[in-house]
């Protein structure tokens, strides 16, 4: 299947310099939050919570510190889970840097795209994350009645998602919103494919979070190949 071609190629310049710098960027302000809301948590709970606490007759000394302790231990474990959606967020931020690295490499002959708003890119970013968080909420009621079925129901539904929304990133750099979303319609199954394989990784720790870059790539070549043929024969 051709959709695997995309993906090796995607896969093949993920070494690019551009590629690193928008993972680290998406990693390094995700860590940053995190430890932000962290610290912030933690100097507020410190300031509601008196040092000594009496609790169902115990005499508690050093409650605060307890409690911070607590906190920490409580903010490290919610970080698993949060680390990818956010960082997803931010690094999306930054897609349009990697769907130019691929552009300029593969699909030298093309004319320079639209540049992006910044300001609609943060907005479909943090609707993005909205969407998938709620979605995935709903999913997770449904993974209790699908029983060995969950991981399938997963890659399908966080498959759409990401098809969606890669898809529609690097159609607009072309074609703008409107011409984003005609492309999409006429191509949405295998869009869809395509985003199931990129849900897949979602669940492998730390990979997960190469995922957005990937998929950035991977569409990049979906896009050309869907929509500008000539240019997908002449790529590198």
């Amino acid at each position: 299947m051709r959709i695997f071609r995309d993906v090796s190629l995607a896969l093949s310049q993920m070494s690019d310099r551009r590629f690193l710098r928008v993972f680290l960027l998406g990693v390094g302000l995700t860590v940053l939050l995190l430890a932000g809301a962290t610290v912030l948590l933690v100097w507020l709970i410190g300031g509601l919570v008196p040092d000594h606490l009496t609790l169902f007759g115990l005499s508690l000394d050093f409650a605060d510190n307890v409690v911070s302790v607590a906190t920490v231990g409580l903010m490290l474990v919610a970080s698993v889970f949060l680390m990818v959606p956010v960082a997803s967020a931010f690094t999306g931020f930054f897609l349009d840097e990697v769907a130019e690295a691929v552009e300029e490499r593969h699909y030298p002959q093309l004319p320079p795209a639209n540049p992006g708003n910044w300001g609609e890119a943060m907005k479909d970013s943090v609707s993005f994350l909205g969407v998938i968080v709620v979605v995935n909420l709903i999913a997770l009621i449904l993974y209790f009645f699908v029983g060995p079925f969950a991981p399938l129901l997963f890659w399908v539904v966080n498959g759409y998602l990401l098809g969606r929304e890669y898809f529609q990133l690097v159609a607009m750099r072309r074609v703008g919103r409107k011409g984003a979303i005609a492309a999409r319609r006429r191509h949405m199954p295998r869009i869809w494919l395509a985003g199931t394989l990129m849900a897949a990784p979602l669940s492998i720790p730390i990979v997960n979070l190469f995922v957005p870059i990937l998929g950035a790539a991977t569409f990049t070549h979906l896009y050309h190949r869907l929509e500008t043929p000539d240019a997908a024969r002449n790529r590198r």
